[in-house]
């Protein structure tokens, strides 16, 4: 999840995480072709998290530097010039990034206890970011594992995933999609700026981070935003949603608090079932 400013680092846009200062985000896809930085450019712009990964689009994971060369490849791409039928999903390949029907019902996860006094907070909103997605179909149970909270991280197999602390001010927390690498599931979270983040609620920040875990993209790369593209890589699920909790709002965004909209539940009821 963004900060709630966003800068542009010089002619890099929100491909890198450019998270910093007041700005406006837009895409290095429809930006003049002079003002299209690099992959050298990209790449030193773009925050590198835990082991070298990239994170980009503000809280999603690139593995490492060619993942990152092709995504910048499909960046400065052309984007999408018709509006499509607001909840879409991540694609590989042209197929839907999703879990199977047995995996996305028993979504297990720890949260790691280095959180220290913040660690009942964390659990609390961990617990209210899931509990939108499963209200929403009853395919969807994610699985909280509490003893493996001591040992919680990504090479903990009693565990889909792990919640863990980070001290990075890029970034509120951060996620993954279904295809990525055992050795990445993970959600950070930087637990000060998750509990002071004004009218985003610590269950909604994260409830948009289980979003991607689930395997849904940000809503607005959808061409009727306006700005704050990423790539073409998704499918849509419904009609475009400017209050959904994957649309940021600083993004032309409709909701201020990122809450959960009946669009959202469609989406993901279109994706798992009801």
């Amino acid at each position: 999840m963004k900060s709630r400013t966003i800068s542009r680092l010089a002619a890099v846009t929100i491909g890198a995480t450019a998270l910093l200062l007041a700005g406006s985000p837009s895409s290095v896809a429809v930006q003049a072709q002079e003002d299209v930085p690099s992959f050298a450019e990209f790449r030193a712009a773009t925050f590198q998290d835990v082991g070298g990964q990239y994170v980009v689009n503000g809280d999603e994971v690139i593995a490492d530097t060619q993942e990152l060369r092709a995504y910048y490849d499909r960046m400065v791409g052309s984007r999408k010039d018709t509006d499509e039928a607001g909840l879409v999903v991540n694609t590989v390949g042209g197929v839907d990034d999703k879990w199977s029907a047995g995996q996305v019902a028993n979504m297990t996860y720890c949260v790691s206890t280095a959180f220290g006094s913040d660690y009942n907070a964390v659990v609390s909103a961990m617990a209210q970011g899931a509990a939108l997605w499963e209200s929403a179909s009853s395919r969807v149970n994610f699985t909280y594992v509490p003893s493996a909270d001591t040992n919680c991280r990504t090479s903990n197999n009693a565990v889909l995933f792990s919640v863990e602390p980070t001290s990075t001010n890029q970034y509120i927390a951060r996620a993954f999609f279904p295809s990525t690498a055992d050795s990445q599931r993970n959600v950070l979270v930087n637990s000060t700026s998750l509990q002071n983040s004004g009218s985003w609620t610590p269950g909604n920040i994260l409830g948009h981070e289980l979003g991607h875990a689930l395997g849904f993209r940000h809503e607005h790369t959808r061409p009727e935003a306006g700005t704050c593209f990423e790539d073409n890589n998704w499918r849509p699920l419904t009609a475009y949603d400017s209050a959904s909790i994957m649309h940021y709002p600083q993004c032309n965004g409709s909701s201020g608090d990122l809450s959960f909209t009946s669009t959202d539940g469609s989406g993901v009821r279109a994706l798992y079932g009801s």
